[in-house]
């Protein structure tokens, strides 16, 4: 047994949240290292779905919608996230993709600052950000400026309505220092949005300390809510009364009910709601979400830092011809790490056929995530190991891993 093995060992026993993998549907033999791009499929989510197809909507019918709680599920989960990113229950709400909801805020965040049209992010921000920029800007209604990380700051000029920054970057798992930035937005007379995709249920993320303006985030990494599940907004309160969201659908009118011919927006946050709930995928999310919050992001953040710390060194000193490009304080990185290698596709492909599964990120990222309600240390001591393995035997060069599929 290597030290690296003996100490992998040594922190599972030790391991408070040790317990918390039987509650997700994952063999033993799997070293699962990718819930950061889909989370695990919790055990008690098919009873749930099953209940809600069967029971709710194949018995409740329609009377479902009130009996069952249907209707009020996007504020019911939205609250249940709330003290995960750092928010008031009343300032969250769940709906549609995190795609849709950039759109909707920064919509609302260009018509709140008139006179200004300049969304400001970073080249290398995840695509579906900037493309939702894009959008608007073919539309005439913004214009869309890049800034390269250290030069954020100095670009927030008096023509900028809105910083939109994700708060951990999704390929090198950089975290934005939040409230340095968001204050520096605010200096300039500029809102911030905030995408949680790559942060929320990993680590520490506090949106009204940091004064944070609007925030969106997925639910199938950290939350578990599986494929495509439903994304959720953060407004805070001060801005809710002025909020014009432009996808004016009838879940976001305040009296639905009343189908009425002109829109009149429900209060606070529950405007961001559009079209009709998917009543199944939500439900779905709402089992991880409990779950998560059951742990306390304080236990999650502090497991988090501990799998991704010991596979840095172990990486460090078994496989140093790949470079990592995380940064290497945890306090400023993701529950990820990044290395970078000219056969990263072919490496990941051979490390997925030994069951140890990570992902690749273009053009040449392996990278490696810490879901950590579940992932052991002997899964990342595995990783590594194998990895190594790998490497030496030459194995990555079948011709197999290098076909690739739509998904990468």
């Amino acid at each position: 047994m290597t030290r690296w093995q003996e100490e992998a060992a040594r922190l599972d026993a030790a391991d408070p949240l040790a317990d918390f993998r039987a509650h997700f549907l994952i063999d033993d033999d799997l070293a699962y290292l990718d819930g950061n791009s889909l989370g695990a499929l919790p055990k008690a989510t098919p009873d749930r779905v099953a209940e809600v197809v069967r029971a709710e909507w194949g018995e409740g019918l329609i009377s479902s919608w009130n009996a069952a709680g249907w209707i009020d599920l996007p504020q019911r989960i939205g609250a249940k996230i709330a003290p995960l990113v750092g928010a008031q229950p009343h300032e969250v709400v769940v709906a549609d993709s995190v795609s849709v909801n950039l759109f909707k805020l920064i919509s609302a965040a260009l018509a709140m600052r008139p006179g200004r049209k300049v969304v400001l992010s970073e080249p290398g921000n995840f695509p579906t950000d900037l493309y939702m920029i894009e959008g608007l800007e073919k539309q005439g209604l913004a214009e869309r400026r890049l800034a390269e990380r250290d030069g954020i700051e100095s670009a927030l000029g008096g023509d900028v309505a809105l910083l939109l920054l994700t708060h951990v970057h999704y390929k090198t798992g950089e975290m934005f220092d939040m409230a340095r930035l968001t204050k520096a937005a605010h200096d300039a007379g500029a809102l911030v949005l905030w995408d949680l995709s790559h942060s929320v249920g990993a680590v520490p993320v506090d949106l009204d300390g940091a004064d944070a303006d609007f925030a969106v985030g997925c639910g199938y990494k950290y939350l578990n809510g599986g494929p495509g599940a439903p994304a959720f907004a953060f407004v805070a309160e001060r801005h809710q009364a002025d909020l014009q969201q432009p996808l004016s659908g009838w879940m976001g009118h305040a009296k639905p009910f009343e189908f009425s011919d002109d829109y009149e927006p429900a209060p606070g946050v529950d405007q961001l709601l559009c079209g009709t709930p998917p009543i199944v995928s939500m439900s779905a999310l709402e089992v991880g979400v409990d779950l998560m919050a059951g742990i306390g992001i304080a236990a999650l953040v502090a497991k988090s830092r501990k799998l991704s710390e010991f596979t840095r060194a172990a990486m460090a000193d078994m496989v140093p011809e790949l470079p990592c490009i995380s940064p290497d304080d945890p306090e400023v990185r993701g529950s990820q790490l990044s290395f970078r290698a000219r056969n990263a596709y072919e490496l990941c492909q051979a490390l997925i056929a030994r069951r140890v599964v990570g992902d690749f990120r273009a053009p040449d990222v392996l990278r490696l995530g810490f879901a950590p309600a579940y992932v052991r240390f002997a899964d990342c001591w595995r990783a590594v190991q194998t990895l190594r393995d790998i490497l030496d035997s030459g194995e990555w060069r079948k011709a197999e891993f290098a076909e690739r599929s739509a998904v990468t």
